[in-house]
């Protein structure tokens, strides 16, 4: 009998699956309510951290294929940039010191009521474009190692999952999409973009460098794919911007994965709708976190065409987030989004746990799921 992660490599090797893998997932900030939840599975999961394995238990609890957000451990120490860090309640500073010039930066926890956790940057540390050969100074600086602890890490997940499922390796986002949501914030970009487009794309070179050798150290983890985090819901990256910095870079990145004999997933959520024709450019294995409205704007099946017969779309079961008091109109999103999929050959869904949902209803919608497309056993 065929296992869950002969499943998922299934789909991702171009082939149809036994069937339509359905994978979870957990997180500080995309969790499910504690409201209702049984006491031995809010025992089990407990304190929701970053590489902790609220993933794999609520996998488990559900029913779900394992695709692990488990990220990659590196050690980074650096020569002549310093850092100060200072933390007061929620709120972060950082101060760095460069052979460049000084960069200041401010990070804001956000607490939802139900104890979710996510982070907004209130103050960018690249102001203008003044600032760029000092962010440029900071990852020259950068020297990277492999981290033990981190392998030893990685292995213990690799065979705390077993054959239930992936460990996904995350990394950086691409250049571009990390001046978004980190290190200048959508305003300044815009006035970079115009006003000094040669010194960005400067810098773009000296963090792709840096990035590259990210990902060559941590593709020597027991990760089955390498995820690039361009976490910025894209409404801030038009197709002229993706094309001129990130086609040739994706497939570079991809090249280097499937070089260490892993795949290359895109994780970009939001609206991807007209980057989706220049994604088929590059040579990236999947889509990761594909969102169909409303949240975002491209269904499964434009998406198969724009995409093609060799990306495969991960795609978010959006409607756990929207209105749910119509349950049937809710199966019917469900099935009709799964059925444009078929025959399933290049396509993942995606369950992530939300803060204002219960597991109640996160196991309703893994059952809309899974009487189309089947399950093991």
């Amino acid at each position: 009998m065929i296992t869950p992660r002969e499943n998922l490599l299934r789909v991702l090797n171009h082939e149809v699956p036994a069937w339509l893998p359905v994978a979870g997932h957990c997180d500080p900030y995309n969790r499910p309510s504690r409201e209702g939840m049984d006491p031995a599975l809010e025992a089990a999961i407990g304190e929701v951290r970053w590489r902790g394995d609220a993933t794999v238990v609520l996998s488990r609890y559900l029913g779900l294929d394992i695709m692990d957000w488990f990220g990659m451990s590196l050690r980074i120490s650096r020569r002549r940039v310093t850092v100060e860090q200072q933390t007061e309640g929620d709120v972060t500073t950082r101060h760095w010191t460069t052979p460049e010039g000084d960069l200041h930066e401010t990070v804001r926890a956000c607490r939802d009521i139900t104890g979710a956790v996510s982070s907004n940057w209130t103050e960018h540390p690249v102001k203008t474009a003044a600032d760029l050969p000092a962010l440029a100074a900071i990852f020259e600086d950068e020297v990277i190692e492999p981290d033990p602890e981190g392998i030893a890490r990685t292995s213990q997940r690799r065979e705390l999952i077993g054959d239930d499922g992936l460990v996904m390796g995350t990394m950086p986002g691409t250049p571009l999409g990390m001046m978004v949501r980190v290190y200048s914030g959508v305003a300044a970009l815009a006035y970079m973009w115009m006003d000094a487009r040669e010194e960005l794309r400067e810098l773009f070179a000296v963090m792709e460098r840096n990035y590259l050798q990210r990902l060559a150290v941590g593709a020597q983890m027991d990760v089955d794919a390498i995820v690039s985090v361009d976490d910025t819901s894209t409404t801030a990256i038009s197709p002229t911007m993706f094309e001129a910095c990130n086609v040739d870079l994706t497939t570079t990145r991809a090249r280097a994965a499937h070089a260490a004999g892993k795949h290359y997933f895109h994780h970009s959520c939001g609206l991807i709708r007209d980057l989706l024709p220049l994604y088929r450019r590059t040579e990236m294995d999947a889509v990761h976190a594909f969102t169909i409205p409303p949240t975002g704007d491209v269904t499964v099946a434009e998406g198969r065409a724009a995409l093609g017969d060799r990306i495969t779309i991960i795609a978010s079961v959006e409607q756990l987030s929207g209105p749910m008091d119509d349950r049937l109109a809710v199966r019917e999103s469900i099935h009709r989004m799964i059925d444009e999929a078929r025959p399933w050959d290049h396509f993942i869904l995606n369950v992530a746990g939300y803060p204002h949902r219960t597991v109640e209803q996160m196991r309703f919608v893994v059952d809309c799921c899974r009487e189309v497309g089947g399950g093991p056993g």
